[in-house]
């Protein structure tokens, strides 16, 4: 029932906003991180080009990093065998770590938007609200992917070294470094599999051609295919993945 995953995830919301570390984190980090970006590019133009394959890209780095870690520590901590001793299903059990993680990845991907925006002053085309409903899609994945990965994780070190295998591949497939047009034909053949690549794509259509969220539909129903097929294939492993 969508109760009992509201539920799962105002227990989450509550855990996360008591740990106050881990909030400053998660406000701390991204800002941080694209002061950096920002410092390195001072020729605004390049910043404004590559500006939406870093939303993209970064977005999913770190809602994927938050989920998976968390998820992790439910399992470890014992959290996750008491839910599946419960009358609860595993999808409500998965819904309810996609709303409750999804609001603090929201929040990291919201300062590094306007962060980038506003500070950075980068340029765009389209609409911000139309970036921002883009970015809901782009996280909602990341979020089901990090749930999902981290179900095949049995410590924290396991679950970093999913990041260069699953992460990587992504970013230099994805155009965010080099053009997929202008790699090898096998090389654009796996890059239409992943889901970075329709990221910076919807992105890229939005803010530098000033593209409407019709005109990349294609893109948005891709990527929320992507979060419907790993929230439940997270589903389905995840009694296997409680014996962490």
């Amino acid at each position: 029932m969508p109760s009992l995953a509201f539920t799962i995830a105002a227990r989450i919301i509550r855990q996360l906003i008591r740990d106050r570390r881990t909030i400053v984190l998660i406000i701390a980090v991204p800002l941080v991180v694209m002061t950096l970006i920002g410092l390195s590019f001072p020729e605004g133009q390049v910043l404004d080009y590559i500006a939406p394959a870093l939303l993209a890209t970064l977005a999913l780095f770190f809602s994927f990093l938050l989920t998976g870690i968390s998820f992790l520590r439910e399992r470890s901590q014992g959290t996750m065998e008491r839910l599946m001793a419960s009358p609860v299903s595993r999808l409500d059990i998965v819904l309810g770590y996609l709303f409750g993680f999804f609001l603090f990845a929201l929040t990291q991907t919201l300062i590094i938007v306007l962060f980038t925006i506003y500070v950075l002053d980068v340029h765009y085309s389209g609409d911000l609200w139309q970036i921002f409903v883009f970015q809901v899609v782009v996280i909602a994945g990341a979020v089901n992917l990090g749930i999902f990965i981290s179900t095949f994780a049995r410590n924290e070190f396991q679950m970093v070294q999913f990041i260069p295998l699953i992460l990587f591949p992504q970013i230099f497939l994805c155009g965010v470094i080099w053009p997929v047009e202008q790699m090898p034909e096998y090389l654009q053949w796996l890059a239409r599999f992943l889901p970075l690549k329709y990221g910076v794509d919807g992105l890229r259509d939005i803010m530098l051609l000033g593209k409407s969220l019709a005109d990349v539909a294609l893109e948005m129903l891709v990527l929320a295919g992507f979060a419907v097929a790993t929230s439940i294939l997270a589903a389905l492993t995840l009694r296997r993945g409680t014996g962490g």
